[in-house]
């Protein structure tokens, strides 16, 4: 037994998934009925991702806020203004290319689901005002994410002027809360196996089709995001040809972060790539830990993706108005994802609030994420790791060309 243990220790966690994944295919295919208790394996974990997701949010965002220090000289802003360009633009592809082909999801236990959808913009706008002005201790006892968020942007700006122990108490917090839900993900090849268990016994081997397609989405929208749109806000910064910039950075960032799945751990990496290109340490020693918790493209893509796939899976009409919502709560959002493998997936109950999904149904999205994340949150956070590092050194050369103009 305890070579077995070190065995499956020593094992990545992108292989454990794999075979909770098979395993859960397998035994959903031999005996559905005999080993239903297989899918409280599911349950629990949704549970415990559940239960820790808003503490999370609140700690790592007003954390992130807070840390940065006042007076310093750097080129901070545009790589900020990147950041946030960049996130947005990538939320709003997604959008844009779920309209285009409408994925549904296989939820178990979706069916018959009592969902009151928002009628128009303005309910939405609504309910948008009144989540944001919600309790901060309601919001993380209901699990009120926008509220949540609203609180933790507050926070983090009244912390700015804090002294350096409260600061550090602060991100303390964040980074226990981070650990938290390290030690959650390395139950998640239980979890998982437990989700595609209760599904394919509920729904069928069919049910896995629609996994095939929305992993062919999350990355196919990650590529035009990598190849096509931050080239084109590259260059725009530094009118000159962006891509040995952009393949420099996937090459030497985004194929360690695919392997480790943490923006936060992949932080060394970029560092070192930044020193190599020779670029301004003022500016990078920030914007490279700020990016690892906020330029998070990716992350939006991925949010922006499986919620619409909820909507369209609980039979909801997402109007224009709403989707350009969406595109920018998805990008809020996301700059709330936590630097661990899987953080992203935490924040989709946000976003599917906004159409009156329930946070059961949310997080069963979650667990689909899970189920999908084994190539999705690779992809996802080697397109974030690296474009860190691709903004830094574009607002750097933006910064030389305007002082030779």
């Amino acid at each position: 037994m305890k070579k077995l243990l070190k065995a499956w220790n020593s094992l990545s966690l992108v292989k454990q998934i794999i075979i909770g994944l098979i395993l859960g295919i397998i035994l959903a295919l031999i005996a559905p009925e005999k080993l239903s208790a297989i899918s409280m394996l599911g349950n629990l974990f949704v549970g415990a991702l559940k239960a820790v997701a808003p503490v999370l949010v609140l700690f790592l965002v007003t954390s992130a806020i807070a840390q940065h220090k006042h007076g310093q000289k750097t080129n901070l802003k545009a790589v900020l203004v990147m950041y946030i360009v960049g996130t947005i633009a990538a939320g709003t592809i997604a959008v844009l290319m779920s309209f285009v082909f409408k994925l549904k999801l296989s939820l178990p236990n979706s069916s018959g689901t009592d969902i009151t959808p928002p009628s128009d913009i303005s309910e939405v706008m609504l309910t948008l005002l009144n989540n944001i002005v919600s309790n901060p201790i309601g919001a993380l006892a209901d699990a009120n994410y926008i509220g949540i968020l609203a609180w933790a942007v507050l926070l983090g700006i009244a912390l700015r002027m804090a002294s350096p122990a409260t600061k550090n108490f602060v991100q303390d917090l964040s980074n226990a809360m981070s650990k938290i839900v390290k030690w959650v993900i390395r139950f998640a090849p239980l979890g998982v196996m437990g989700l595609i268990f209760a599904t394919i016994a509920e729904t069928g081997i069919g049910s896995l089709r629609s996994y095939a397609k929305i992993i062919v989405l999350l990355v196919g929208c990650m590529l035009i995001d990598a190849l096509i749109i931050n080239p084109i806000i590259v260059f725009i910064a530094t009118r000159k040809n962006p891509y040995p910039l952009v393949f420099r950075c996937i090459k030497d960032s985004g194929i360690t972060a695919f392997f480790t799945r943490s923006s936060a751990a992949n932080i060394p990496v970029n560092m070192e790539l930044c020193k190599a290109l020779d670029l301004d340490e003022d500016t990078y020693s920030i914007s490279i830990p700020l990016g690892a918790t906020i330029n998070m493209g990716g992350a939006a893509i991925t949010i922006s993706i499986l919620t619409m796939a909820a909507v369209y899976t609980m039979g909801i009409s997402v109007t224009v108005p709403e989707a350009i919502i969406l595109c920018i709560l998805s990008a809020v959002s996301a700059c709330g994802a936590s630097g661990v493998a899987g953080g992203s997936l935490l924040l989709i109950p946000m976003a599917t609030s906004l159409f009156g999904i329930p946070a059961d149904i949310a997080m069963k999205v979650v667990g689909v994420g899970f189920i999908v994340g084994v190539i999705q949150d690779s992809c996802e956070t080697a397109l974030n790791s690296s474009v860190d590092v691709l903004f830094t050194a574009a607002a750097d050369e933006r910064k030389k060309r305007l002082s030779a103009e």
